[in-house]
């Protein structure tokens, strides 16, 4: 189970699709004044290098991040606007690239670290032995560190002890790598916790889109905990590639439970730029969907 590092996919379309999402949530909550507690199940090591590593090795962010700062240094040459969730988050990466030449991608805690007000809390969660290391060397480097706090243990279990937050305002990320196959049965039983002890809470599912059986039924089930828990929810994919084989990642997808009602507007905004920017052939394409739950 040791075997997945989130740097070989840094930079990817998934995480263009994942970081994209967890920015506008994060900004769409913050539009209130009361302290907000984030947490990330699965934190990785925070931040990766694009220049050597497993990132280099992996080259993921050629399809991703490179891919997407090209298509808007196109779009900027011919005076055509990017959709404002885009821009939004490119600004994040190259927050950490003062340098004009993107050597960093910032996973999703370096992100929500930046994204911070003084009130704000985060809690990450990383099981890793080797990545729990430098994910707490990473946050210790930077100013907001005492307002975040780094757990060597499972994220699915524990997360239960972090609900409902103080504030009664909260955000939960879960994206894990979903190579051991429990890992979709964890989840369903994480929600299902979850949502017992914090029906209110805003929940951001990532997950790859895969031949497996679990990976087609995920969101599917998903709905089904929703609607047990009376939950709105959304639903996006983004597919950049359609073809034989799954020699690299070529889709996947965000299940939101409880989310804004901008986020719709925000996604239908950018799926089509990201499709354009980033799809390689005719499969290229993007779902979204929505339900709002009544009282």
């Amino acid at each position: 189970m040791f075997s997945y590092r989130h740097a070989f996919h840094a930079g990817s379309h998934a995480d263009i699709l994942k970081h994209l999402t967890l920015i506008h949530l994060v900004e769409y909550l913050q539009e209130k004044p009361g302290a907000l507690t984030i947490v990330d199940t699965h934190a990785g090591a925070g931040i990766y290098s694009l220049e050597d590593g497993f990132a280099a090795v992996s080259n993921e962010a050629d399809g991703g991040i490179f891919r997407l700062l090209k298509f808007a240094e196109e779009c900027n040459a011919s005076g055509k606007n990017l959709a404002g969730g885009i821009q939004n988050y490119l600004d994040y990466i190259r927050a950490e690239n003062p340098q004009e030449q993107i050597a960093l991608y910032p996973g999703s805690p370096f992100i929500l670290a930046r994204l911070l007000r003084p009130q704000d809390r985060l809690k990450l969660f990383e099981l890793h032995p080797k990545e729990i290391d430098i994910l707490r060397h990473n946050i210790n480097q930077l100013k907001q560190a005492k307002q975040i706090d780094v757990y060597a243990a499972d994220g699915f279990t524990r997360l239960k002890g972090l609900l409902p937050p103080p504030s009664r305002r909260g955000l939960v990320l879960i994206d894990p790598s979903y190579e051991d196959k429990q890992d979709y049965r964890y989840l369903e039983t994480a929600m299902e916790e979850a949502l017992k002890r914090f029906a209110t809470g805003c929940y951001a599912i990532w997950y790859p889109i895969l031949t497996r059986r679990e990976s087609a039924s995920l969101p599917d089930h998903m709905k089904k905990i929703a609607a047990s828990h009376h939950c709105s929810w959304l639903h996006t994919e983004l597919r950049v590639e359609n073809t034989p084989g799954e020699r690299r990642l070529q889709a996947s997808g965000m299940f939101v439970f409880n989310p804004p009602w901008t986020l719709e507007k925000n996604l239908a905004e950018a799926l089509p730029t990201l499709v354009k920017a980033l799809g390689q052939g005719a499969g290229a394409e993007y779902l979204l969907k929505s339900f709002e739950a009544r009282p």
